[in-house]
């Protein structure tokens, strides 16, 4: 069973947090694949990639890029995993039906979206009820997650 962790987005938004997550994962050389909703959400992460700090720039692909299965970073709207990723990042309500195939997943919600935080507890009960560890992640004023039960 894969882990989930669900992070409430309340004081940044998913521009700002994932790139961040996505620094930690290729950190820990780990892949990664990022499920969002559309495709033009695709293409708006695609840019933010490139350009979210001056100095920096994260390595990454999408379907208009190809080469999946060389990119540490796949982007998409489609439930796959080109590049045998062992991490899944889920926004803007994406959903997957391929959860065990990853190591770690992590659902990002906009926590000032009632509809979201509404969808986000569900699918928390989904994924406990089959077997999933989960755990939940907030925004602290300072800026960085604390983790609560």
């Amino acid at each position: 069973m894969s882990e989930i962790s669900f992070y409430h987005l309340q004081k940044s938004p998913l521009e700002m947090v994932l790139p961040r997550l996505l620094e930690k994962t290729l950190e820990s050389d780990k892949r990664a694949v990022v499920m969002m909703g559309s495709a033009e959400r695709v293409e708006f992460l695609n840019n933010v990639l490139w350009t979210y700090k001056k100095d920096s720039w994260l390595p990454h692909g999408n379907a208009k890029d190809g080469h999946a299965e060389l990119q540490p970073i796949w982007l998409t709207v489609e439930d796959e995993n080109p590049n045998q990723a062992a991490f899944l990042f889920l926004a803007d309500g994406a959903q997957s039906n391929k959860m065990n195939d990853y190591e770690r997943c992590f659902e990002l919600f906009d926590g000032n979206d009632p509809d979201a935080v509404s969808a986000a507890r569900e699918r928390w009960k989904v994924y406990q009820d089959a077997g999933h560890g989960v755990t939940y992640w907030s925004q602290n004023d300072q800026g960085g997650w604390e983790k609560s039960d």
